[in-house]
């Protein structure tokens, strides 16, 4: 028996689509940590990868799968992603509602300055 969740994220991949120039920025929610990577699906290469179990934030103190490393995280991974020369992206949320985390996230690497 699928969840909903998963037949949330099967209908939304059908729809969204990342290139090389404008990857996918794909979410993913655990319990205990939030996983982010950008993701070129005509090459099916990933192109960059982070969550919140990386040495970065470990150091902060900052763990769990809260609003806080929600947060963290969207600005680390835009700032690297700048760093790589992407500017523009395609949010692809997982199938989680847009709300709470997955929210916070969004705007985090928003004001990071990735575009979607």
């Amino acid at each position: 028996m699928k969840t909903a969740r998963v037949k949330r994220h099967r209908r939304i991949r059908k729809k969204v689509v990342g290139t090389k120039e404008i990857p996918r920025l794909s979410v993913y929610k655990s319990l205990n940590n939030i996983y982010a990577q950008l993701v070129d699906d005509d090459n099916h290469n990933t192109l960059l990868t982070c969550s919140t179990q990386q040495k970065e934030f470990t150091e902060k103190g900052v763990k769990g799968s809260n609003l806080k490393s929600a947060a963290l995280l969207g600005e680390f991974i835009a700032k690297k992603a700048k760093e790589k020369g992407i500017e523009k992206i395609v949010f692809d949320r997982g199938g989680y509602l847009y709300h709470g985390c997955i929210r916070t996230f969004a705007e985090a690497a928003r004001k990071g300055g990735l575009e979607f």
